[in-house]
């Protein structure tokens, strides 16, 4: 295997440094620093690197960051600045809540009791796995962990107990309870500021780029209103397309009431894991209300108590920290990102971005700007197969370029941050969760892709058409 894989690998960091030799050695344009237009040259092979894979995230991470310090593109303690970061180590505790809830075996009851609730019928059956996406959301940064690790299974049981299978048998159920719990992850990952990996990044890059200070319940409550609307429709939308043939699901639920009663009764540490749950979040929501006497606590700071508290009452132990590998892992290449996004804007090139573009705009009303760079930022990955990637890239410059046609910062920030994860309802390889839920066969490309484009028109109505009108009420612009 290694002897196959080894050429492609090497094929792949030849083109990578290509890249970077190329830009490095072509004349920057004129209004940008040579030392900026070094940096981007490292950048945009590091964000190739993120694409290509020649190697895991992290690694190509420090190597782009190793290129800049060795060329004195960076200082190091610039190198570094990242890891400095609040809102690093905010995705890392979050890594290590969702450790918490696999490791209890949370998650999968409260899958199994919303089944039990409300799966009497397939389209609620689709609602809840979706309410369960939603509860669980906030606590778990990475929808491979919580859609494909937590509920895949448990759908990929609903399917078995309904005999339906890839294949002819898939349009019993299967295709539609599929799709729907793949879609709605799109809807949670935009809802919450610690439900998608890559969110904490932007909300770094828009402090950098537009000087907008973007908190977890800010966050929340711009998105809850469209959020709630395409939750709703979502899964009659993927109903309407799809046309299950089965309707009825009482065995569901009855399916549901047996793993619960294998389950037992909630154990001691599911209780301390949901009170400590429900007291972070009440603190990140309450944080804002000067009234309070807790006003003002940084989110991070609420969420190392919560792994304080865990660590006392002993629901992980100091090796669950040491071994949660994905949010080490995170640490590492999302610190290297901060570091050199944050450089690439003090050192202008971000800026001189958005005037080049914006060039090319004048003349033109902020929310035509806002409407055309939001449409290309969401169908633009049809070229990416990583949300990550498709942020590093493209978040920064269309931020600087809508703030430098008029756009108000805050809710320039927040409808490109919201839709940096509505745009994975596209294709089949959009990113990590896709690939199990394509994987599992029940789709064809065709289906995938026909469901996948209605509902980014249904998010671009629902996120375009009635998001502002709500951010108007809260007095974003």
């Amino acid at each position: 295997m290694s002897t196959q894989r080894t050429p492609n690998r090497t094929l792949r960091f030849g083109v990578l440094a290509a890249v970077a030799v190329a830009i490095w050695w072509a004349p920057p344009p004129e209004g940008v620093q040579a030392e900026a237009w070094q940096l981007l040259a490292i950048f945009l092979a590091t964000i190739g690197g993120l694409i290509l894979q020649p190697a895991p995230m992290g690694a190509v991470v420090i190597m782009g960051l190793t290129a800049a310090v060795l060329t004195g593109t960076l200082s190091m303690a610039d190198a570094l600045l990242g890891y400095q970061s609040a809102t690093v180590w905010l995705i890392v505790s979050a890594f290590l809540f969702a450790r918490c809830l696999n490791k209890t075996g949370l998650g999968r009851r409260i899958a199994f009791r919303f089944i039990r609730w409300f799966g009497h019928k397939t389209l609620g059956l689709g609602y809840s796995l979706s309410l369960a996406d939603l509860v669980l959301a906030p606590g778990i940064p990475s929808g491979t962990a919580r859609t494909g690790g937590v509920l895949f299974p448990v759908v990929r049981s609903l399917c078995s107990a309904y005999d339906s299978e890839p294949g002819p048998s898939s349009k019993r159920i299967g295709e539609f309870l599929m799709l729907t719990t793949y879609q709605i992850h799109c809807v949670t990952c935009a809802m919450f500021l610690t439900a998608m990996v890559a969110n904490p990044l932007m909300v770094e890059l828009a402090r950098e780029v537009a000087g907008v200070d973007i908190t977890w319940a800010g966050w929340a409550i711009a998105a809850s209103v469209p959020g709630i609307v395409s939750f709703i429709a979502l899964p009659i939308l993927v109903y309407i397309m799809v046309k299950p043939q089965i309707r009825r699901t009482p065995e569901a639920a009855e399916l549901a009431r047996e793993e619960l009663v294998r389950m037992g009764p909630m154990s001691r540490q599911e209780l301390a894991v949901l009170a400590v749950f429900g007291g972070v979040f009440v603190l990140w929501i309450s944080g804002e209300w000067d009234a309070l006497p807790w006003s003002g606590l940084p989110p991070t700071g609420v969420a190392f108590l919560g792994l304080c508290l865990l660590l006392i009452l002993e629901v992980i132990s100091w090796d669950d920290v040491l071994d949660e590998r994905a949010g080490w892992n995170a640490l590492v290449w999302f610190g290297g990102l901060v570091s050199m996004a944050t450089m690439l804007s003090r050192l202008g090139l971000t800026e001189w971005f958005a005037g080049f573009v914006g060039g090319y705009m004048q003349g033109w009303e902020w929310l035509e700007v806002m409407a055309v760079l939001v449409l290309v930022y969401l169908y633009a990955h049809y070229f990416f197969a990583s949300l990550t990637a498709h942020v590093t890239a493209l978040f920064a410059p269309f931020l600087a370029t809508a703030v430098a046609a008029g756009a108000p910062p805050y809710f320039a920030a927040l409808t490109l941050a919201f839709f940096s994860s509505l745009c994975a309802s596209l294709t089949h390889y959009a990113g990590g969760p896709s690939a199990v839920f394509w994987g599992a066969g029940y789709t064809d490309i065709k289906g995938w892709w026909s469901v996948g484009f209605a509902i980014s028109v249904l998010f671009v109505v629902v996120w375009m058409g009635l998001g502002p009108l709500w951010w108007r009420t809260l007095g974003l612009f």
